[in-house]
């Protein structure tokens, strides 16, 4: 992304930390490792002009890892200005080996490739390690290369070794310059987060007083400077994006803002109604309820395959509101509830801004007949920090602490075609399911728990006669970052209990499955 399309941070923080993306698929995480600190950081290609970086002001810089090979022709580099500005640089894993490349040392292709747990050993001190690693100690890391540094550039030093990496972190403390081979900010480095932190706070000498509290104020001086007299609409999808947005919008400009709450009739059970109650009744914000419920359906009718169903829903949601829209008159601004992975998932790591629309269904494009300019309050904001966001402006946290729902809805978990009937039997399912999880207390130690209704039917008998039903499947996942994901361990019980109710209770369906699956780094949603 370039500057002037990724970078809205407006000074939200003197202290800014630059993170240059060379394509890791987890160079999200090391963003939020850092701003779990409490410091202010933004993820930028590292095609990043000179200019911009100078702009930015970076207190200091960190290396992204690549799937590239610095050993490529053409290989991604960082820019000279990251190493001139005297300010610290972290290189994690490609980033430690292009710094290396770049400054004077050799990189070369190795037989000896490291994926997965390994071990180093701590051979020298150096501020990364500070009340985290004692020299001689042997620490399990995350390792991911096939690469190998075989010389360090002058004024460095090996501080770490392992089996496959003789030069698995690297240390130049006059300049304050460092690499590491692993990757700190997966959670299977178990004290990476604490390194990560040690360099932003002990190499960097920042404060971390990057809070929510700080942003919430911030957020509504920018939204005030950037509208002014004029009438904000705004997309309610009923999900916690646009609806912290919209609390905040409306906390900044009062009644110029009018949202409009399109309802597909894919949401699950009693969430319309809630949408409505909480915001006109609670909040007393100015609501357009259209229930488009037949109109999506029926476009639905007959579409098997999920991107279609996407497209469809997407693009159907962007005419309706756009219809209603008009009904309002003298708009100037639309308001999304864009967060900061959206933002960075919209461009290619070699840099250029896509046009994408930040739908509710994270599809589609921002039609030109809309002429509106956009307000993104949240796009430097991650899940768990606009759920914080929520906290700060009084949100229920019964309705911040919801389990992240996507904006297709219920369409894209009933493989095959949508129908009335199957959309009742799955909001029933879910309900017990969700119903089960919260009276087992289970509810805030998952990420996420939801129904699906495969497209199989089994034989099976119930009570003296045979029956012909659906296969219900259970989904729930655990995540600390939004980035990975792992099955959640359910007791037995719990199993044998949820899925009785549902075959008792839930008519059409006969059988009950677990999916214990997990996802791997760089999913951010699962659906």
């Amino acid at each position: 992304m370039s500057s002037a399309a990724s970078s809205s941070s407006a000074v939200l923080s003197n202290e800014r930390v630059l993170i240059l993306d060379f394509g890791s698929q987890v160079t999200q995480l090391i963003a939020r490792r850092v701003r779990e600190t409490g410091v202010y950081c933004e993820i930028h290609p590292f095609s990043m002009s000179a200019e911009a970086i100078a702009a930015y002001a970076p207190k200091a810089v960190i290396l992204s890892g690549s799937p590239a090979s610095v050993t490529d022709e053409n290989a991604p580099s960082a820019p000279q200005i990251v190493f001139d500005l005297g300010v610290p640089v972290l290189g994690i894993c490609y980033g430690q080996q292009t710094m290396c490349e770049q400054l004077g040392g050799g990189v070369t292709g190795s037989d000896h490739r490291e994926f997965g747990r390994a071990f180093i050993e701590i051979t020298g001190s150096c501020a990364l390690f500070d009340g985290l690693w004692a020299v001689g100690s042997r620490e399990q890391v995350w390792m991911s290369h096939g690469d190998r540094v075989t010389a360090i550039p002058p004024g460095f030093r090996v501080v770490a070794v392992s089996d496959g990496a003789p030069y698995a972190a690297i240390a130049d403390d006059v300049r304050r310059l460092y690499g590491v081979q692993f990757h700190p900010e997966v959670v299977h480095t178990p004290h990476g987060a604490q390194l990560l932190a040690n360099f932003v706070h002990g190499v960097a000498g920042l404060k971390g007083d990057w809070t929510m509290a700080a942003f919430k104020q911030q957020a509504i001086a920018k939204i005030r400077a950037q509208v002014g007299s004029g009438k904000v609409i705004c997309g309610l999808s009923g999900g916690v994006d646009s609806s912290v947005a919209a609390v905040l919008i409306h906390e900044a400009i009062g009644d110029q803002l009018t949202c409009i709450f399109v309802d597909t009739g894919l949401m699950r059970a009693g969430e319309a109604d809630e949408v409505v109650t909480l915001f006109r009744d609670h909040y007393n914000i100015p609501l357009i309820h259209r229930n488009a419920s037949d109109l999506f359906l029926g476009k639905l009718t007959g579409v098997t395959d999920p991107e279609q169903k996407r497209k469809i829903i997407g693009g159907l949601f962007i005419d309706v509101f756009d219809e209603e829209s008009h009904k309002i008159g003298g708009a100037e601004f639309l308001a999304q509830g864009t967060l900061y992975p959206d933002v960075i998932e919209s461009v290619s790591f070699t840099g250029g801004p896509s046009v994408t629309i930040k739908s509710h269904h994270n599809v589609g494009g921002l039609p030109d007949r809309m002429k509106l300019k956009l307000v993104e309050p949240l796009r430097e904001l991650f899940k768990d920090e606009v759920r914080a966001l929520g906290r700060e402006l009084g949100l229920p946290q019964s309705f911040i602490g919801r389990h992240p729902f996507p904006g297709p809805g219920l369409a894209i978990r009933i493989p095959g075609e949508i129908t009335p009937e199957k959309l009742d039997i799955l909001r029933k399912a879910d309900t017990v399911y969700l119903e089960e999880i919260r009276n087992a207390g289970l509810y805030d130690a998952i990420w996420q728990a939801f129904a699906v209704l495969l497209p199989v039917r089994t034989v099976g008998v119930m009570g003296d006669g045979r029956t012909y039903d659906h296969v219900l499947a259970l989904r729930a996942v655990t995540s600390t970052d939004g980035m990975t994901a792992d099955w959640y361990h359910f007791p037995h019980e719990f199993l044998a209990r949820v899925s009785n109710r549902i075959v008792n209770e839930v008519r059409g369906v006969n059988r009950v499955v677990y999916d214990i699956t997990s996802k791997p780094p760089g999913t951010i949603e699962w659906e």
